[in-house]
C-alpha cells in the first residue's frame, strides 16, 4: 500500500451545500485541491509498447510506465489526447487507474462469459474485450441508448467488437443469459420458438440474425424518430430490451432472435449464467475530483440537481442495491461479481454491499488476490477497498469482490450448501 501524499492546504471553491454534503457523510473538502496534482491515465492497447517514443512524441510528453496495472501509463493532468494520432487510431485510450484496478480484480479468464452491467460510456467494456481476446463473449447493458452507442463506436475504433453485444435496458431487469446458455431449455411453440412457463419471452417468428451492419432498416429509423419525439433517452423499467450491436464471432449469426433473446427463467443462471460481472453503479460521483472541478465551469446549480438533491440520493441507494442484486442473479455459481463506485460516501458503498449481504445467503465477500501491491487502503467491511486522491493518485473508487456459493433447491428454498 502506498503512503498517503499530503493535501494541499487551500480549498478549492466549493459551493455551501456541497460542503455540507461532504461534512455529513465524513468527506475531508481539501481533497478537492487536489485535482491538478492527480496524473491523467491511458491504456495502451496490447502490443502497443514498441510505439511509446511516437506516442510521447505526439503527445508532447513522457509517459510513465504504473509499476501496478498492466498496459497503463500516467501523463500530466494537462495534457489532451483527443488530438494525437495514438487515440485517433485506437492505440491508446484514457481510463483513470482506479477503474482499471476493479476490472483487474474480476479476474476475467479466456472463454469467460462477462457482463458490464453499467457499460457506458466504454472505456472499462474496452478493457474488458482486451482481457477476452479471441475468446469468450461479452455483453455490455446501458440504460441511456445514446451512451452506449458511444460504447459501439469505441468498440469498432479498437477493434475490440468482435466477441460483444449491446443491449440498450434496463440494468435492473435486464435477464438475458450469455448466448451459448440460452438455447436448448424452454418448450417449443407452434411458430417454432421457445416459450418459457410463466415469462413474456422475445417471440420473432422464427428470424434469425444475419451479419450485424451499421445500416438501420426504415423499421428502425421510424423508432428512432418516435423516441426522440417522445424526449426521453432512457428505457423505462418496461421496456424489452434493444440489441444495438453484436460482433462477427459474438455467437449470434445464424441462430433465432427468439431462442437468444428471451429472459431467462428463475434460477436459470445459477448453471448457464455469466462467469463474470461488472457492476459499476451510477452513483453521486462525488469521488471524481476532476469531475468535481467541472462543476465550476457547468454551474453549482447543476451539481445541486446532480449530486445533492435529496431524493436523488435516496432513489441512487436503492438504484444501487437493484443493480448489484440483479447482477448478482445472472451470475452463475462460482463466478465472480465486482460491485464498484465512484463515490467515497459510506451509504453508496459499504451500506449497500452490507445490506446485499443480510439479504443473499449465497453472495460472499472476495479477497483481491491481485490488490497486494495496489495503492488502495481498506474499506471499513473486511476484503473491501478503497481508492482516493490522497493515498492512490486516482479518483475515488470504492471495489468490492463477490462469490456465488453453491445452492440447493428444496421445496423452492434456497439452501447454501
Amino acid at each position: 500500500m502506498a503512503e498517503t501524499r499530503p493535501i494541499p492546504e487551500s480549498l478549492p471553491p466549493l459551493p455551501p451545500a456541497f460542503l455540507e454534503f461532504l461534512r455529513e457523510n465524513g468527506l475531508d473538502p481539501m481533497m478537492y485541491s487536489m485535482a491538478d496534482t492527480i496524473p491523467r491515465y491511458i491504456r495502451l492497447k496490447p502490443g502497443m509498447e514498441p510505439q511509446i517514443p511516437e506516442i510521447e512524441s505526439e503527445l508532447k510528453c513522457h509517459v510513465d510506465k504504473v509499476s501496478w496495472l498492466p498496459d497503463f501509463y500516467a501523463i500530466p493532468p494537462e495534457v489532451q489526447i483527443a488530438g494525437s494520432k495514438a487515440y485517433q487510431q485506437g492505440k491508446i485510450y484514457g481510463i483513470d487507474a482506479a477503474s482499471g484496478a476493479a476490472i483487474l480484480a474480476l479476474d476475467v479468464q479466456p472463454g469467460d462469459h462477462v457482463l458490464d452491467l453499467c457499460a457506458a460510456p466504454g472505456a472499462k467494456l474496452c478493457m474488458l474485450a482486451d482481457m477476452l481476446g479471441s475468446t469468450g463473449s461479452l455483453t455490455g447493458v446501458d440504460v441511456a441508448k445514446h451512451r452506449l452507442a458511444a460504447c459501439r463506436t469505441m468498440l469498432l475504433k479498437y477493434s475490440l467488437g468482435d466477441r460483444c453485444r449491446l443491449f440498450v435496458a434496463d440494468g435492473t431487469s435486464f435477464s438475458i443469459l450469455p448466448v451459448n446458455c440460452s438455447l436448448g431449455s424452454g418448450e417449443v411453440d407452434a411458430s417454432g420458438c421457445l416459450s418459457i412457463t410463466g415469462s413474456t419471452g422475445f417471440k420473432d417468428n422464427g428470424s434469425t440474425f444475419s451479419e450485424w451492419t451499421s445500416k438501420r432498416s426504415w423499421k428502425d429509423r421510424q423508432k428512432s424518430k418516435k423516441a426522440k419525439t417522445a424526449g426521453s433517452p432512457h428505457l423505462t423499467s418496461t421496456s424489452e430490451p434493444e440489441l444495438i450491436y453484436y460482433g462477427k464471432h459474438s455467437g449470434l449469426v445464424g441462430l433465432r432472435k427468439c431462442d437468444v433473446l428471451r429472459p431467462s427463467a428463475d434460477d436459470e443462471a445459477l448453471t448457464s449464467g455469466y462467469d463474470k460481472v461488472l457492476v459499476d453503479a451510477e452513483c453521486t460521483h462525488d469521488g471524481s475530483i476532476k469531475h468535481i472541478q467541472k462543476f465550476e465551469f457547468w454551474g453549482w446549480k447543476t451539481l445541486d440537481r446532480r449530486v445533492l438533491d435529496a431524493e436523488r440520493t435516496d432513489n441512487l441507494l436503492h438504484l444501487q442495491l437493484c443493480l448489484l442484486t440483479n447482477g448478482f442473479k445472472l451470475l452463475k455459481t462460482g463466478g465472480s461479481l465486482v460491485y464498484s463506485t465512484c463515490s467515497l460516501t459510506v451509504a453508496q458503498n459499504e451500506n449497500v454491499v452490507q445490506q446485499f449481504l443480510c439479504e443473499h445467503s449465497s453472495a460472499e465477500l472476495q479477497k483481491i488476490d491481485s490488490a497486494g501491491n495496489w495503492p488502495c487502503r481498506s474499506g471499513s467491511i473486511f476484503k473491501t477497498l478503497r481508492f482516493d486522491p490522497a493515498t492512490s493518485q486516482t479518483s475515488g473508487l470504492f471495489v468490492a469482490k463477490f462469490t456465488k456459493l453453491q445452492t440447493l433447491i428444496i421445496s423452492n428454498r434456497n439452501v447454501v450448501l
